[in-house]
């Protein structure tokens, strides 16, 4: 069960979906509210929503022995899903370039990022979006920006066609939940096996702020750090991911 990044959708884990269901597992990925093909309500576009929201697609489906993976925000779906509804029906967990434990720079988590960093998303969110989703592919989410990279248009063209298909309310909202939502209680309800998988080049989520610490705090996590993989794992390094996720869908 993928849970996807912002401010993308579903399409965003086709490699792993088509990768593992050759495999022979079923995989299933939603558009969180607001995001891909969902609706655009105006209010809940928060983690306990996102959970809740979750936890009805993992019901109608009645999904049994699931493997939830989280992307980034959806990492922070998948914590909070299983801080509010357990795991009776998960079966293991993966975090990739997620968000847990909290981005946000606060008291008693001083190496988190200064409130002016999303703020200045959200500035450039209501200035001109379109370009805001441009400059984050062509940049810091593939690694774009460093030397000797080679971007690919088609990725660029993709991370902005799924930014666009969102509601601009619900992406405006939701940088407010990805940055400033705090799951370590979360984290610490995690009883399954988990995997966390993190770029140690990743500049919108930093390794030492988000995998090395989620890592830390769920009861025997696995840690795999991809040594100069930037925050877009699921596509710069889709061949190594996919690898991980069926060797640890086969333990």
């Amino acid at each position: 069960m993928f849970s996807h990044g912002w401010p993308l959708s579903s399409d965003s884990w086709e490699a792993q979906m088509l990768f593992l269901a050759s495999q022979g597992y079923r995989v299933v990925a939603h558009d969180r509210r607001g995001h891909g093909r969902s609706s655009q309500p105006w209010d809940g576009n928060d983690m306990d929503h996102y959970a809740d929201d979750l936890a009805a697609v993992i019901q109608a489906l009645d999904l049994k022995g699931a493997t939830l993976v989280g992307f980034s925000t959806g990492g922070g779906e998948v914590a909070r899903y299983i801080g509010r509804h357990g795991t009776s029906r998960v079966k293991k967990a993966v975090l990739v370039s997620a968000v847990p434990p909290l981005m946000l720079q606060t008291a008693d988590n001083p190496g988190g990022l200064p409130i002016e960093v999303f703020d200045g998303i959200r500035k450039a969110s209501i200035d001109n979006r379109s370009q805001l989703y441009l400059d984050i592919a062509s940049g810091p989410f593939y690694g774009y920006n460093r030397p000797g990279a080679k971007p690919s248009q088609g990725l660029i063209q993709s991370f902005w066609a799924q930014g666009m298909q969102a509601g601009h309310k619900n992406t405006y909202d939701s940088i407010a939940a990805f940055s400033a939502t705090d799951f370590r209680a979360d984290l610490k309800k995690f009883d399954v096996p988990t995997l966390v998988i993190h770029g140690d080049d990743d500049q919108i989520v930093p390794l030492d702020l988000s995998g090395k610490a989620s890592a830390a705090l769920v009861r025997n996590a696995e840690l795999i750090v991809y040594p100069g993989a930037p925050h877009g794992i699921t596509d710069t390094h889709k061949d190594r991911l996919n690898q991980d996720l069926l060797d640890f869908l086969r333990k």
